[in-house]
Order: C-alpha cells, then structure tokens, then sequence
C-alpha cells in the first residue's frame, strides 16, 4: 500500500471524506471534523508508521544476519 492510499483509508475510515484529491470545489474539497474524528485519524496515521518503522526494522536486522 502506497502513502496516498494509506491516507486515503485514514481518510475514509475516521473522517468520512471519500477521496483526498482536490476537486476545486470548496462543498467537496473542505470538510467539517469533529475533533474526536480527527484525533482518531491522527493516531491511526501515528501508528501506521510506527509498524512500518518496526517493518523496515525487521527488513534491516534480517539483512545484517544475512551478511554475517
């Protein structure tokens, strides 16, 4: 999964915004948000990187046992 796709899932799931492109409009291209939507989406986002850190971690560690 791409960065824009991982943002738009986030995106999807806690804000209920269907799509992050611009669509130069201002009814669809700015939301209301309810904070609580937004911390959620926010710790969504924070988490998601803290696993693919822990991924290329993983990735990195194999590739120096590897070379040992």
């Amino acid at each position: 999964m791409t960065a824009n796709q991982l943002f738009t899932r986030i995106a999807q799931t806690h804000l209920s915004i269907e799509t992050l492109e611009t669509r130069h409009r201002d009814s669809l291209d700015f939301h209301d948000v309810g904070v609580w939507c937004l911390r959620d989406a926010l710790q969504a986002a924070y988490e998601a990187g803290i696993a693919e850190g822990r991924r290329q971690a993983g990735r990195m560690q194999k590739q120096d046992e590897a070379k040992q």
